[in-house]
């Protein structure tokens, strides 16, 4: 390390904004994982989590609604697992006051791995079976019944308790008020597969027959999407399912619905550091549906990538730096493997990418457009095209931003490359470069990879 370089991070060390400056956090992490040997030639890349900021934003959410709801309202806020399945960064996300929405038998793994009390867990999925529905029932985590056949497998496991439910039950419903700027992340769309369509012909009239013969279905679920969509659609579907809760109440003479789960997906800004709507958010279904907020009804959200996207970061070495067609290009070990979504629809997830020197300082000199590839074996395996960045080298550093969730955690197997290790960072004036690593997911070695695609069997198809 250079004496310019060490300078430069003690300077950085005692800055006052490491609270305040997610651009200064990143930026000193960055420095700091070359000082601690995290980014190298035999790693050449590496997930890293901002834990300060983790624990900011659950902060926010939790603050926003609280904000807005009357004094002893109910409130879980659980975490959607798929956005960054690790266990470690949901037991942090726990401690801070959230829960845990999974979509899977390995997701409802994961939350009990973190410790994360059944009663603080929802499960979701559209294509639960008998067994899945019998685990999480038998451990008190509320299901939502995604369709009418699913709720009869309600019925016999009910029905097995002797009329008492098991858990939390409820069931989701598909607003039907259309789909944002992402087709794939629109759940609320005439012809979504998530849920009982709403306004499909006698749909609704079905809902309600359906809670008034089930008294223990106490809960009702909408999700409406998630990136694309604008914060109005996202409203107007809660009400949706509000008013259905009305309907319900109102037919059995009761507060028989006594909880809504609004699901999540609040849009994260992939081209600034402007922190999610958490409060705006909040405060538009105050004005939109107040009833949601009064007291009535307990509350459930399910957000994901708006608490770990911009909190995360994939760093990545330069391994060549090469010109095509009049094109500068530089060849990283960061492409679909991690970055599936921005590498096969660039349009809609396009990411920041941010150069940095070989010791970690932010690059210097004039814009050049370039390429940024991954090492994929496919012509289109690019994170950036034709992106005017200070001209990368070989050595040099590729930073993938906004990146901590959906990213380093949902790895695509493409070429068999391994997965990334995975480190939180937080400051420590005694630590090298100010800065305290923590593991939080081991790189993945090559005997794994042959291990989980079949090396132990390799005679099963010739003995």
């Amino acid at each position: 390390m250079t004496s310019t370089h060490r300078d430069q991070i003690h300077r950085d060390r005692d800055r006052p904004d490491w609270a305040s400056d997610p651009a200064a956090r990143r930026g000193q992490a960055v420095r700091a994982a070359v000082v601690h040997g995290l980014i190298r030639p035999e790693e050449p890349v590496v997930g890293l989590l901002d834990v300060t900021g983790i624990r900011q934003y659950a902060t926010a959410l939790i603050t926003a609604f609280s904000e807005v709801t009357a004094p002893g309202t109910p409130q879980l806020h659980a975490f959607a697992v798929k956005a960054c399945p690790l266990v470690p960064v949901l037991r942090l996300l726990a401690a801070e006051g959230l829960g845990c929405e999974v979509a899977s038998p390995g997701e409802l793994a994961l939350a009990r791995a973190a410790g994360v009390p059944a009663e603080r867990t929802v499960f979701d999925s559209p294509a639960k079976t008998q067994a899945e529905l019998r685990e999480a029932t038998g451990l008190g985590v509320a299901v939502h019944a995604d369709n009418p056949q699913e709720l009869a497998r309600l019925d016999e496991l009910v029905g097995s308790a002797r009329g008492s439910a098991p858990a939390p039950l409820g069931l989701r419903v598909n607003p039907q008020v259309g789909g944002g700027a992402i087709d794939a992340l629109s759940t609320a769309t005439a012809t979504s597969k998530f849920g009982v369509a709403l306004r499909d012909e006698g749909a609704r009239e079905w809902i309600v027959r359906a809670c008034l013969d089930r008294p223990w279905l106490t809960r009702l679920h909408a999700h409406t999407g998630s990136q694309g969509l604008p914060l109005e659609l996202m409203a107007a579907g809660v009400r949706e399912t509000y008013e259905l809760a009305q309907e319900i109440n109102a037919a059995a003479g009761r507060r028989q619905i006594d909880t809504l789960d609004i699901g999540g997906g609040l849009p994260v800004s992939f081209a600034t550091d402007e922190p999610p709507a958490f409060g705006p958010y909040a405060r538009l279904l105050r004005t939109t549906v107040p009833g949601l907020v009064d007291g009535r009804y307990g509350l459930v959200t399910e957000f994901g990538r708006s608490l770990l996207a911009k909190n995360g970061l994939v760093l990545a070495r330069v391994e060549y730096a090469k010109s095509a067609g009049g094109r500068a290009i530089a060849v990283t070990h960061a492409g679909a493997q991690l970055a599936t979504r921005t590498v096969f629809t660039p349009g809609a997830w396009p990411i920041r990418v941010a150069a940095y020197d070989a010791e970690g300082r932010p690059k210097r000199g004039p814009a050049v457009a370039q390429d940024i590839a991954g090492p994929c074996c496919f012509a289109g395996d690019l994170v950036a095209e034709n992106r005017e960045l200070p001209l990368l080298e070989a050595g040099d550093l590729a930073a993938l931003l906004d990146t901590g969730a959906y990213y380093f955690t949902n790895h695509f197997a493409y070429n068999s490359l391994p997965r990334p290790a995975v480190y939180g960072f937080l400051p420590d004036p005694a630590a090298p470069g100010g800065v305290r690593f923590a593991l939080v997911r081991r790189l993945q070695t090559v005997d794994e990879i042959v291990a989980e695609s079949g090396g132990a069997e390799r005679d099963a198809l010739i003995g």
